[in-house]
């Protein structure tokens, strides 16, 4: 029996990995809070919605570190730190795919579609529900609504997967069937037999 029409999946955390070693090094090789700096929620706001860039954004990173030479190199490095494609995700997703649409449904940037590019998924969803395109982010409501319009399916037949527990919450109180996910096991576990 099919339990879900859709599948909104989130990219980062979920299907894109950062390799969060090096961002730890880059960290204590400089001394500075880069993933605080960077995660604060009046930094990443505005690029997320559209209202900023990347570039701007990690300007933003550096002035708030001091704007000194050593927060600009840090910066610098931390903005290429390594991502790679979780291929068991990826395998998962894409068997999903065959019975019901996917969605990516993701907190992104004005660079959002290259990274895709770089990784090969630019064509593996369905569709892409940016924050930074659609100008609203997760958990605010709508952005779940517009992937649900999109997948052409009532919010209720979605399932929903993040690694962020106030992200599955907001999609759950739609009536979607959340998933916080930790591991591809999660996902394997909710997908099994949902086709």
């Amino acid at each position: 029996m099919i339990r879900f029409d859709a599948v909104l999946s989130d990219l980062d955390g979920v299907l894109r990995q950062f390799d969060h070693g090096v961002q730890a090094e880059i960290e204590a090789r400089y001394g500075l809070p880069l993933r605080k700096t960077a995660f604060d929620p009046a930094l990443i706001g505005p690029p997320t919605l559209g209202l900023a860039t990347e570039t701007e954004w990690a300007e933003s990173i550096v002035a708030a570190l001091g704007g000194g030479e050593a927060a600009r190199r840090a910066v610098a490095e931390f903005m290429e730190v390594p991502f790679f494609v979780d291929e068991e995700v990826r395998a998962l997703l894409a068997s999903a795919q065959r019975h019901v649409p996917v969605i990516l449904v993701t907190n992104a940037m004005d660079t959002v579609e290259e990274h895709l590019d770089r990784l090969g998924l630019r064509f593996f969803a369905d569709d892409l529900v940016s924050s930074y395109r659609v100008r609203v982010a997760k958990p605010d409501p709508r952005i779940y609504e517009i992937a649900a319009e999109r997948a052409g399916v009532p919010p209720e037949r979605c399932l929903f997967v993040d690694d962020r527990l106030e992200n599955v919450h907001a999609a759950e109180a739609l009536g979607m069937t959340g998933l916080h996910f930790r591991t591809a096991a999660d996902l394997a576990a909710v997908l099994a037999g949902a086709f």
